[in-house]
This record gives structure tokens, sequence and C-alpha cells, in this order.
């Protein structure tokens, strides 16, 4: 069998590990649906931990900044060093999940001041945003998966569609913290 058959020939677990991280992913997405838009503030005040959205916005650019030095690194054919910014950047992103589900359970949802063409902007892009990252996790654990059990060319062809979703769902839940930071002033 040639390399390119076994490369797109299912391998034995892959199946189930897939379906437990689509189960995980679906299982995640709804928790934070519920948690963003039925489940009640706890700090209604707003008055604890207000430093939350920028670290949520912080952990997001550091993840930013790892996605792309770990395609440079891939890139460049360094693979150790692509591994560890992976990682890394995986670590910023559950950080941020973290810090992100703790903002949205003291302070719930924000909203953008005002009716302006820049809240349309503003709101498009969260839209495109949250769009993007439930489908963002499934991939991410996806491409870690093939790429931990040696799945290289299924890691390959995942990451093609990974690495400019999670890069753009980093990069814009920065944006989205800024404007609303500088809409609220």
């Amino acid at each position: 069998m040639t390399t390119a058959a076994r490369a797109t020939k299912p391998q034995p677990g892959t199946g189930p590990a897939i379906a437990a991280i689509l189960v995980i992913s679906a299982a995640a997405t709804l928790f934070l649906l519920w948690l963003i838009y039925v489940h009640p503030a706890l700090d209604v005040s707003g008055k604890e931990l207000t430093f939350l959205p920028g670290l949520n916005a912080l952990l997001n650019g550091c993840a930013a900044t790892a996605i792309v030095a770990g395609y440079r690194f891939i890139r460049a054919r360094r693979i150790a060093a692509h591994r560890r910014a992976m990682i890394t950047a995986f670590w910023f992103s559950t950080l941020f999940l973290v810090s992100y589900v703790g903002n949205y359970a003291l302070h719930g949802e924000s909203h953008y001041p005002g009716h302006s063409l820049i809240r349309i902007v503003y709101l498009t892009i969260l839209v495109s945003h949250i769009l993007l990252s439930m489908v963002a996790l499934p991939l991410v654990l996806v491409t870690f998966f093939f790429s931990l059990s040696g799945r290289i060319p299924m890691h390959r062809k995942v990451a093609r569609w990974t690495f400019p979703i999670w890069l753009y769902v980093s990069v814009t839940g920065v944006i989205v913290y800024a404007m609303l930071a500088a809409a609220k002033g």
C-alpha cells in the first residue's frame, strides 16, 4: 500500500476519537450558550474582577502570536519549534476559555452602546467571531489529535482549515474587546 493510500485510509481508533471530540465540543458550546444567554450574572454591579475582559483580550493576542509563530516554524520545517508554539497557543486559548467563562459567569453579556455604523461593524465581527469559535474548538482538538497520534498527513489536511479559523477567532477576540472598550470610553 502506498503512503498516500495509507494517509487516506481511516486508522483504528480515529472514528471514536473524532466522535468524542465532537461531543465534547458540542457540550462546551451548549454550556457557553447557556452561560451567556440564560445564566444570570453573579456580579450585576460589575465591580468584581473587572480586569477579566482585558485579560481575555491579552490571552487571545498571545494565542494569535503563538499561532503565527507556529505557522512560520512549520513553513521553515522547524517541527519541534512548531509543536512548542502550537502547544503554547493551545494553552493560551485554554486559559482564555477559563477566563471567558469566569467573566460571563460574573458579568453576563456586554452590549455595545449606541446605534452607529461602528456598532454594525462591531456586531458583524462579533457574530463571525462567535460562529467561527464554535467551529474552531473541534478543529483545534482534531488537529491536535492527528498530530499527537502521529497521523501527520491528516494533521496537515485539517490544519489547513484550523490555522486561518483559529487565528481569525483569536484576532477578532482582541478586536471585539478593543471596539467595546473604546465605545464605553
